[in-house]
Formats: structure tokens, sequence, C-alpha cells
């Protein structure tokens, strides 16, 4: 199910958040909320989300879809292909607005909305095609985060359960079909039987706000972040499982340890958890602290994904989509004709991702190798050379890459590729793609390769289409009469000999 337009009603925190996840995945978003604010909030947001993003993910990330700020809800959902609701959490707006986007929508065009807790049986009271409704409860920041809880109403078709499964999904996230109707789903439950023990523990003075985000920050946030509470508990069982935890430990659950009311919100509590929540701050803005807490879900994931493990398998096969979306065939035309072939081509860059350095925190050799090959494949792209050209059984395969080494990057630096032609034919090309530091633009290295045309399915070399010769001509003319790239034809030898 492709989708290539979708309406947003409502650009807060969350709105907004949606509007950047579906613009870097090529999504067109019309968007309508009467707030005069929303125009900043999200410029701010999707600054946020791509700075996030490009030091994620080594894929090329940007607005690929057309942002359209619109002036009532009917313009926001008419010809969309895909609703998503995310305004205030009032049953009674919510049933105002579903009835008025029903009215406008495509009779068959699915209708989610965000809330984080309110029955999707209740919004859909009174709407036209009310089968299509659904609740679509992402998570803060949506642009990062990959989780998102489908809950059907009453009268929800399946049809629409699995559209929205397939629309998500689509988009990088984690869709989890919650299969009873239950108000706030399972996440929030969760945590707010959490949020609540924590302000009982505060409001007795048990401890500060600080110290128990220190208890879950430094101890089972790590493990939540990968493992949930019942692979926790299995494993604290040993050799003999969960039944053995159980045994051991279910007694306890008669104790009464916590409790599930939380305290009574008096003028004392509410002050001092916002006074210890203003020391925890530190003096930091909201949007630093946001940016640090990118910063570190952008670090767990990228270690979650070298571990194949939960939320990193999906930004595995999201990174996938990306480099997909980042080079489809009429978007690879424009680019050709906007670049410059008198110069080096620019065609790629990144930020180092901790699993490439090693206990130096140097890159590593063979991250050297992965990026100068990404040089490659994005050059490729350029030239035409894509996914349906492979699945035409035609390929350009390494035979040769010469690997100088010139400067020192770390994790977390950016850097950028300048690639120059060096000579071709029909079954070969030259090339040589130096790396520089972004900032102060010094070279770290260069990578000289020969690549060869290949038929796959045959397994030999063979002339490249005539399509991608006539590209590659175009660059080598264009960049001729530069200067030889430095280190080029170099070989490795002794000094003196």
């Amino acid at each position: 199910m492709r989708i290539n337009t979708a309406g947003l009603i409502g650009g807060g925190v969350i709105g907004s958040a949606w509007a950047a996840r579906l613009l870097i995945n090529a999504v067109n978003v019309r968007i309508y909320d009467p707030d005069q604010e929303l125009p900043a909030r999200l410029d701010k947001v999707l600054n946020n989300a791509l700075r996030a993003y490009r030091k994620m993910t080594l894929a090329p990330v940007d607005l690929r879809g057309e942002l359209q700020i619109v002036d009532s809800i009917e313009e926001a959902v008419c010809g969309a292909d895909f609703i998503q609701e995310s305004g205030p959490e009032r049953i009674d707006l919510k049933q105002q607005l579903f009835r008025e986007i029903a009215s406008y929508a495509g009779n068959e065009v699915v209708i989610a909305s965000s809330s984080s807790g309110l029955l999707p049986s209740d919004m859909q009271q009174g709407i036209k095609n009310p089968e299509r409704v659904v609740v679509g409860h992402p998570f803060n920041p949506v642009y990062l985060l990959p989780l998102v809880e489908i809950v059907g109403g009453q009268q929800t078709s399946e049809q629409a359960i699995r559209h929205a499964e397939e629309f998500y999904s689509g988009i990088g996230m984690h869709p989890l079909v919650v299969k009873k109707e239950v108000q706030a789903f399972l996440a929030d439950r969760m945590m707010e039987a959490l949020w609540r023990e924590s302000l009982h523990l505060l409001n007795e003075g048990v401890a500060t706000a600080d110290e128990l985000d220190q208890a879950i920050a430094y101890g089972p946030g790590i493990r939540w972040a990968f493992m949930g509470p019942y692979l926790t508990y299995r494993i604290a069982g040993g050799e003999g499982g969960m039944h053995h935890f159980m045994s051991q430990f279910g007694p306890s659950l008669k104790w009464p340890w916590t409790r599930f009311d939380g305290p009574d919100l008096t003028d004392d509590l509410l002050n001092r958890v916002t006074e210890q929540s203003d020391r925890q701050a530190q003096g930091r803005s909201i949007s630093e602290l946001e940016q640090k807490r990118d910063d570190c879900i952008v670090s767990i994931l990228q270690g979650l994904r070298v571990n194949e493990t939960s939320a990193g398998q999906t930004l595995a096969q999201y990174e996938e989509k990306l480099y997909r979306i980042s080079h489809t065939d009429d978007q690879a035309s424009a680019r050709f004709s906007d670049h410059d072939f008198s110069q080096p081509l620019q065609l790629h860059s990144g930020v180092v991702p901790p699993e490439w350095v090693d206990y130096n925190r140097h890159m590593t050799e063979s991250s050297y190798l992965r990026a100068i090959g990404d040089a490659s494949d994005a050059l490729f792209q350029l030239i035409g050379v894509n996914e349906e050209y492979h699945k035409q059984g035609f390929s350009y395969f390494s035979v040769e890459t010469h690997l100088i080494h010139q400067g020192e990057i770390m994790a977390g630096e950016a850097f950028y590729f300048q690639t120059q032609i060096l000579g071709l034919d029909t079954k070969r090309l030259h090339v040589n793609h130096a790396m520089h530091a972004t900032g102060d633009h010094r070279i770290l290295a260069t990578g000289e390769q020969m690549l060869l045309h290949v038929n796959t399915r045959e397994s030999r070399s063979c002339p490249a289409a005539p399509a991608i010769m006539e590209r590659l001509k175009k660059i080598y003319e264009g960049q001729r009469n530069l200067e030889l790239p430095v280190n080029c034809g170099r070989s490795i030898q002794m000094p003196g000999s």
C-alpha cells in the first residue's frame, strides 16, 4: 500500500513529529492546526529530526515529502491517503474532530488517532464509515521511537488495522496491535503504574526526583531498552526460568510494596515536583534537553542494531528503505543534471557510528572500507546503477581498492567524500574517493578503486548499458582537467626503495 499524501490534524509535539517522520519518508504532508505558532514549531521539530537521523544512519536523509500548512480540516484530509489526528485528549473534542474528518475524507481512508488512552469505540460514534477508525498511538519523539500501538474499536474492520500496520511499517515503525480495547492500551498502563509509585515515594520524602530517575536510568532502564519485564525475570529465574522465578518471588505480589492509586495532587506536592525538576535541568532549555534525549536514543538504537535485537532490527530494516527512497530514478535524474562536473562530486556524507570505532575510539580499517563502498554506491545511484538495474542482472563489483589513512576520526564526528572518475571503458571504472572531516575539511583518507561491470546472472564481466556509459562519460569529461587526487596510483614501499 503506497501512501503518497497524509493528512495531519493537530500540530503540537506529537503532530509536528509525525510530520517530520513522514516527510523524511517521502510522504507528502498537509497539516492543519489553528495555532499560529505551528510554522515555528514545525521548523524546530524538523531540524531536530534531521539532526538525529543524520547521526543515526549513513543513509542519505532529507525532507523528501512536500509540506503544506493548510487553513482547514477539509483542506488537510481531502484527497489524503491516510489521516492521523493528534488533537487534545478530550473525548468530546475528538468526536467533533472525527465527525468533520470523516465527512471530508475518502470512504476507504483510514483515520487514526494518536490518543494515548481514549477508546476508539468512543471516537467512532456517529461518524461516517466508522469501520476505518483506529488508534495509532506513538511515543515521543515520534520521529525516532519506532513503537506505535494500534487499537481497533468495536466497529473497526480488520482491513483498517492491516492498512494501518502496513503504513506504519513502511515509515520505519514497529506496529503493535493491541488485541483487546482497553484504556491507555499497553505501554502507558505500565508506565503510569511506575509514575504513580514514584510520586508516592517523592511525596513521602523517601527519595528526590533526581534519585528516582537515577534508580531507573542506571539500572532497569538500560535493560528495558531491549528486554521487557518478562524476559528480564525469566533470566532472573536462572536455569529454572520463569517458573522458578514466579515460585520464588510470586508470594511477594501479596506484599504491599506498591500502590496503584496516585497520591493527592496537593499544592505542596506540585511545588516540590516542579522545584526538584527545575534543579535537575541545571538551567538547560527544553531544546537542549530534547537534543540530549535524541542523541541518547540514537546511541541506543545503534547499539541495538549491531546486536540485531528489538528496536535495532527495526532500524536495520528501516535504514535499507532510507537508502532506497533517497535514490529513486526521478530523484537521480534531477540530481544528475544539478551537478557541476568540473569539480569532484560530493555525493556521500555521514557521522561515524559507535560500532565503527576500535578500543582507541578511532575508526577501524574495515569501517573505512565500508564508508568508501557507500561512496561508490552513491555514485552508482547517481548514474542509474540502482535497485531496478540490479534486478535486470547487472552491477559493478570492486576488483581492487587502495586505502590510505591520513587523519583520525572518532565516533560521533562527521565526514564527507569527494569523488573523482579517473578513467573508464565499457567494462571498467577507475575512481578515487577522498574522505574529509566536516567542519575543518581536513583529509582523513583516500580510497582508490577499480570496479568491473558484471552480469550477475552469468557471473562474468560485460559492457555497461549505454545510458550508464553516457552518464559516466559526461562526469569523466567534466573532471578530466582536474589535478590527479592526492596519493593517486601510489603503491606501498619502504622509503628510498
